[in-house]
């Protein structure tokens, strides 16, 4: 027993199965933590010789006091004769698909809707979300109550998006703008992925009591696979030099360069802000990317272009627009003008990510490496107290860059993995204890040798 206060409920730890804890202060006011980690706050109350309980909310949506509150009111409802659970389940017998989606989507807008690492969808998350619930949701499913709801009524409704009956093409909001909706099988995986979101939501706000998307067998979603081979990336590297060439384009190319040489994500490269380019540390220390704050290590090519570009700099962004208040806004459009018709034309940005994970791979770094370098969220590196990364992450940095801009400079590699030789190593451990003892302007023969 304990009050129910914001530090008891953040320390709330998850077990095997559900549980309570209830407040002191308040009889029959207490808070359920999940298995899976959420909580609820909710009351349990006697009414006409029965135990009933009502939940008021998902914590993060109600505040320990807001709900103290609510419970209160709630209490003394039941204290003159009415039944608060009941006449929750009648209206909830009558909810529709539609009207759920309607409650998600009011909660998502406001951002009380959490996505990864516990925080806010993303917009651009939410508009994707928006237009799988209005595109597929709700014209397959909407009319039919929660309640009623079946594990093979989502399976159909998957075979449906897959097949392409929710296939249409809608006007938008721009002038002559148009939505074409195609359905397949990504579609039909991502949208039942966030079907069944919406209905362990339901769960949680006591709608339902078991999610029917359990169990729902999903195709497994496309894996983008494409990766610029080596003969590519010298194809690439003439092609960014002629685009530099056109003043229109020369931005747009720099940007381009840039993605391939450190794995980042357009967005986190184009938005890319002075302040968060620490080239003392050898590192992009991002304010917010996919996986929230997070840092980079970056290869020295691209530490020296920043410190070059810096003494031209004017304004906060890295590549800024033409008012230079804002960031560089004409990507996209240059981006398929610089690849229309060429024998790149089927690649993407994410394709450079991929590429250089590849590169790094093919080179010899671990996978907990890579994620660190392109900011992965099971290897990222999020921390506000990192100051100096580790020299390994720096290193491997380097050399992918390194042979990435050789690359694009059109040189054919003889050796395609980076290997730790003994001659380098010893060679390397020398100059670190020459460095080490002070012996900087010493010649590397005159250095005390290092054993075998």
């Amino acid at each position: 027993m304990a009050k129910l206060t914001k530090r008891v409920v953040d320390a709330a730890e998850s077990r095997p199965s559900d549980y309570v804890i209830w407040d002191d202060e308040l009889p029959g006011f207490g808070l359920r933590v999940f298995a899976s980690g959420k909580r609820s706050y909710v009351i349990q109350y006697r009414q006409g010789g029965r135990s009933r309980r009502f939940t008021i909310g998902l914590h993060g949506i109600w505040t320990p006091e807001r709900a103290r509150q609510e419970a209160k009111t709630q209490l003394g409802r039941v204290a003159q004769g009415e039944d608060p659970a009941e006449e929750k389940q009648i209206d909830h017998k009558s909810l529709s698909i539609k009207e759920l989606c309607d409650l998600y989507l009011a909660d998502l807008q406001a951002g009380l809707i959490l996505g990864k690492g516990g925080r806010p969808k993303k917009p651009g998350t939410i508009v994707s979300d928006v237009g799988r619930i209005n595109r597929h949701i709700v014209p397959l499913l909407g009319t039919r109550r929660v309640k009623d709801l079946t594990k093979a009524d989502i399976t159909k409704a998957m075979k449906d998006i897959m097949a392409g009956k929710t296939r249409l093409v809608a006007k938008t909001k721009k002038l002559r703008g148009k939505s074409i909706v195609k359905g397949g099988v990504g579609t039909a995986t991502r949208t039942i992925g966030l079907f069944g979101g919406i209905l362990t939501y339901a769960v949680e706000a006591g709608i339902i009591d078991v999610n029917p998307a359990h169990g729902v067998r999903r195709p497994k979603d496309n894996i983008r696979a494409r990766r610029l081979s080596e003969a590519e990336y010298r194809i690439l590297g003439e092609m960014l030099k002629a685009a530099a060439e056109n003043e229109t384009y020369r931005m747009t190319a720099e940007i381009i360069r840039q993605i391939a040489l450190t794995g980042c994500r357009r967005t986190e490269m184009v938005t890319l802000e002075w302040e968060e380019a620490d080239t003392d540390s050898s590192c992009l220390r991002l304010k917010d990317s996919k996986e929230g704050r997070s840092i980079r290590p970056i290869g020295l090519p691209v530490v020296e272009y920043l410190e070059n570009r810096r003494r031209e700099a004017d304004g906060a962004y890295v590549f800024p627009g033409r008012d230079g208040d804002a960031a560089f806004g004409s990507f996209p459009n240059h981006w398929r003008k610089i690849f229309a018709d060429s024998p790149l034309a089927d690649i993407t940005p994410h394709v450079l990510r991929h590429s250089f994970a590849s590169v790094a791979n093919d080179l010899g770094f671990t996978e907990i490496t890579i994620a660190a370098l392109v900011g992965h969220a099971k290897g990222s590196v999020t921390s506000n107290y990192i100051h100096t990364l580790d020299t390994a992450l720096i290193m491997a940095a380097d050399t992918i860059a390194g042979y990435i801009q050789g690359l694009l400079d059109g040189i054919e590699f003889k050796q395609t993995a980076y290997a730790l030789d003994r001659d380098s190593r010893k060679a390397a451990l020398a100059r670190f204890l020459q460095k080490a003892a002070g012996n900087d302007d010493r010649p590397m023969e005159e250095a005390q040798p290092v054993a075998a």
